[in-house]
């Protein structure tokens, strides 16, 4: 992995990696040093901070109709950030989180809280190793079918699909988000995966590109 990344920008990783390993981690900090590294680095760089490497296989809890785990990019990850947006006080969900790098990367760039769904035990292993050994106490995982749990994701307010399934297990998840959308605005930020409609959701116009946002009606 490091020698896709210039020397300089491997110093600046593993100092970033230090940081948040010594509990002094700072969101604005943290954004600058990733955007001072070229695009076409920045995944490298951010799989050098979180100590990702070799990623367990798919195996046979993947359930019959869901997607093999596939990272999505940081450009994409910087978009969620910046046009959802996702502040602070959010709580993103991640649904399909496999072994938890978008929620460890949007919680380092913005402080929210964010949570890991995912039905594979060896990513779930995955996730929870990688924030136990950057000390990340508020970006969980929870093990399980998102079909099931995304009723329970009550403290939810970003909600993160990077097409882990379709077809009614989808529709599932977006009918049992609706109660959620009721007590408070949700965004629904999906990438390559168009959904099917709800009256509770409304498409933000004028996007392109991989990454469609979608937000709860008023209550």
């Amino acid at each position: 992995m490091s020698d896709r990344i210039e020397a300089g920008h491997l110093k600046s990783a593993e100092a970033a990696r230090r940081s948040i390993e010594r509990g002094l981690h700072d969101p604005s900090a943290f954004r600058a040093a990733l955007l001072g590294v070229p695009a076409g680095e920045r995944d490298a760089w951010v799989d050098l901070v979180l100590g990702l490497d070799d990623l367990p296989l798919d195996g046979p809890a993947l359930p019959a109709g869901g997607v093999p785990y596939l990272p999505c990019s940081v450009e994409v990850l910087l978009r969620v950030v910046d046009e959802a947006p996702v502040r602070s006080s959010d709580v993103f969900v991640d649904v399909g989180a496999g072994p938890g790098r978008a929620v460890a990367l949007v919680h380092l760039l913005t402080g929210a809280g964010a949570v890991g769904l995912e039905v594979q035990p060896e990513l779930v292993r995955a996730a929870r190793g990688l924030a136990a050994r950057l000390g990340l106490s508020r970006v969980p995982c929870i093990e399980g079918d998102a079909a099931t749990l995304a009723a329970f994701m009550v403290v939810g307010s970003v909600f993160f699909f990077y097409c882990p399934f379709s077809g009614a297990r989808l529709a599932k998840v977006l009918d049992d988000l609706e109660p959620i959308a009721r007590t408070r605005p949700l965004r629904v930020c999906c990438v390559d995966l168009p959904l099917p409609p709800r009256p509770w959701l409304t498409r933000e116009p004028g996007r392109d590109g991989a990454l469609e946002i979608y937000r709860s009606a008023p209550r």
